[in-house]
Formats: structure tokens, sequence, C-alpha cells
């Protein structure tokens, strides 16, 4: 017995040296909470995070942390969106939605489920769109599409618009006319790519580059990071510098997007409100990404004592149709467009309503509002979408923004 004891003693010994000889890679690299904090801190030091700017730039971190740019991945409609897109067909591509909401994910392709889960948990430490995700980039190419930002990531080089940059040890400054062009913009902003079943990519923008603002000389930042006066870096001398709260949707810009024009004619028992909608903005009002993202015209008629007595609508926007035939707001699940009433760039639209003209009243009041609509979709994404923010129902999202109101009292004569 003891003689017959000694080989499976050493097959025993045998066999835990294997284990701990093939296992010794993983114990040297440490645990896998370990490996992905080391792959986390690799993608920043490539693209550090905006915090670390701030410590030059803290007026351009703060009007950045204002803007949607920096909750790309971070708001409860795009987290419940990214479970949608990757249970569909199109999410076998698992970095597509990332490629616009944080796109350094073009330079590690192999880290995007790191991108997943971060942007799942609610809270991520990676940033989306932030300061390195735009200024490391050296060149975009646009003859792909949707055009292809070239990153710059083998120096400490930031570019930007200046040319009489502060000599710093933080980074070189490079000036670039990039910055100052809609190309830089255009990598994210002019197409998403859609379901197959469309057979090209979502048209955001519309013939933009045709418009009159651009062929006046408007780029995207004369609107969307307007000049003003202020310092680009702490305690630099003050000059003309780049806004960085992109105003659009969210910011008074939304006012400038449209203007009305509204006539009322009453004849007899009925009335006609005419409303001429004249878009101002170069480009598709609204720009259909997220596909949920509808613009609506109200009208409101009130009769004897404020009392709602007619309301109407119409939308701008488009819906689509999925491979099971029914209507969805992800385009990424479309195959089939099945309406599409988007401002086209600089449209006017006319919109006629009629309705009885008003009973047992002197006056009554006309009201016209262009709105951009709350977030709509089937109500499991919508009730999603409300448990994943901790405003719940009264998340942002769920409430129309005002573009422009026109209102006006109209006598009836006898």
């Amino acid at each position: 017995m003891v003689r017959n004891s000694i080989p499976m003693k050493i097959g025993i010994s045998a066999v835990i040296a294997v284990v701990v000889v093939c296992l010794a890679p993983w114990f040297d690299r440490g645990t896998f909470a370990e490996e992905v904090a080391l792959s986390q801190s690799t993608i920043e030091q490539a693209f550090p995070t905006s915090s670390k700017c701030k410590r030059c730039h803290e007026r351009v971190f703060e009007e950045w942390e204002t803007s949607p740019l920096s909750r790309s991945i971070h708001s409860p409609a795009f987290r419940a969106s990214l479970d949608a897109f990757l249970a569909s067909p199109a999410g076998k591509d698992k970095a597509m939605c990332f490629r616009c909401h944080a796109p350094h994910v073009r330079e590690f392709s192999n880290q995007v489920q790191l991108f997943i889960n971060q942007a799942k948990a609610g809270d991520p430490s990676l940033d989306g769109v932030a300061c390195a995700q735009c200024h490391l980039i050296k060149q975009v190419d646009r003859t792909k599409q949707p055009p292809e930002p070239k990153y710059e990531l083998e120096s400490k080089t930031v570019y930007g618009p200046y040319k009489d940059s502060v000599q710093n040890r933080a980074h070189q400054s490079i000036e670039l006319g990039l910055f100052q062009k809609s190309d830089l913009c255009l990598n994210c902003h002019q197409s998403v790519t859609s379901a197959v079943g469309l057979g090209k990519a979502n048209d955001l923008l519309g013939n933009w580059d045709q418009s009159k603002a651009v062929k006046s000389g408007k780029e995207c930042q004369t609107c969307h990071m307007p000049e003003q006066v202020g310092e680009s870096a702490n305690g630099e001398r003050k000059r003309k510098v780049a806004n960085h709260t992109f105003p659009g949707r969210i910011g008074k810009l939304r006012q400038e997007a449209a203007k009305l024009d509204v006539k009322t004619k009453i004849e007899g028992e009925n009335t006609t409100v005419m409303v001429k909608v004249q878009s101002l903005v170069p480009h598709n009002l609204p720009a259909t990404h997220p596909a949920w993202a509808s613009v609506v015209l109200d009208l409101d008629i009130k009769g004897k004592n404020l009392k709602t007595v007619f309301t109407d609508k119409r939308v701008y926007g488009r819906v689509y149709q999925d491979a099971k035939g029914q209507k969805t707001s992800f385009d990424f699940e479309a195959v089939k467009v099945l309406e599409d009433t988007v401002l086209k760039p600089e449209e006017m639209r006319i919109e006629t309503f009629t309705f009885p003209t008003p009973k047992d009243t002197k006056t009554f009041d006309v009201e016209v509002t262009l709105n951009y609509a709350p977030i709509t979709g089937t109500t499991p994404f919508l009730q999603r979408v409300e448990a994943e923010s901790s405003k719940g129902s009264q998340d942002p999202v769920f409430q129309p923004v005002e573009i422009v109101k026109y209102a006006e009292n109209v006598a009836i004569s006898k």
C-alpha cells in the first residue's frame, strides 16, 4: 500500500503542476476585473477623459458638461435603444451605435463589449463624445459613408481652430482648418446605417450642402458652436472662442429653427386657419435619428371661458416598418419608410385647418405651437426608458420642447 501510494502522489503533483503552468499567464495578468481595468486604462491613455482636460480648460468643460454630447452613452433612452439594437438582426455589428456615441470604439473595435457594459452600467466612467474624441481627429475621409475620422494617437498632439495656441506641458497644439468645417461633424451627423432592407443609409440632413445657408459660407459650427468671447484655457487672455454647449434642440438656438405665419378666415359656420411653417435651418427638421424624433405643429382653438373647442396637429418625421410589417421607431429595424413628412432644408410648408366657428362668444383664441415632440415608441420601450431614468416619467425626454408659438384673439363679426 505504501509503495502504491507514491506514484499516486507523484501523479497528483504532476496534475497540479500542469494546472499551475496552464493558469500561470492568468495569475500574471491578475483577475478578470483587473484585466477589464487594464483594457479601460489602455483606452483612456489613448483618449484621455474630459475630467483631465478640465484642469486647464474649465470653461470649455463646464459648457460641454451641459450639452447632449456629454450624455451620449449616459441617457436612459440610449441604454433602452441599445438593448433593442443588440437584440435585432442589425445588432450583429455591436459597434455600430458606438461609432457615433463613443467614436473611439473605431480604434478599439476588439473592446466593443467593454463599451456596451459601460453604457449599460448607467454611469459609465468611459466618455462617449468628449474632448479627445473630437480634438484628436487629424483628417476626415468623406469618400466613405458615413465619413471616417482619422485619429492621431501616436503623439500628444491636439488639433483645434486657433493659430496662436498657448505653449503648455500637457500637449502640443496645432491649428487645423478642419475644425472650422462641417466635415468634422459629418462623421456622425450625416448618415446612420439602417437595416439592410432599406438598402441605404438613413438620410439625416437632407440636401444640406445645397442650402442657402451653406452657399452663403455657413458651416455647422456657425450655429452649433457659435463664437463668443472668453478663455480657451484657464487664465488665458480672452479672445474669440467657440461655444461648447452645442445648442440645437436644447438651448435658445431652437427658437431660430422656424417661424410661423398664421391667417384666420371666418366664413359663417366654418373657420379656416392657414399656417405657413417656414424652416430656417439648412438641414432636415427634425434630423430623424434617433428615429423617434419628430416635430409637431399643434393647433388649439379656445372659445367661451377659454374652453378648448377644437384641436388638431401635423407631425413632421418618419414612420418606419419592420420586417414583421409593424410600425417601428427604430431605424435599425426598418425595412421600409411608410411615411416621410420631415421638413426639408429651408422648406416652407402650408397647413390648413377647418373647424366649426365657435358659438356663444364674440371672440375666440387661436394658438399655434411648433414643438419638438416627446419621445415616442412602443409601450414596453417607453416603460424601459422611464425605469432607466432617475427622474422617471419626469425625465425631459417625455416633455415637449417649444420651438415657436403664435397666439391671437379673433373677433367674430355679426
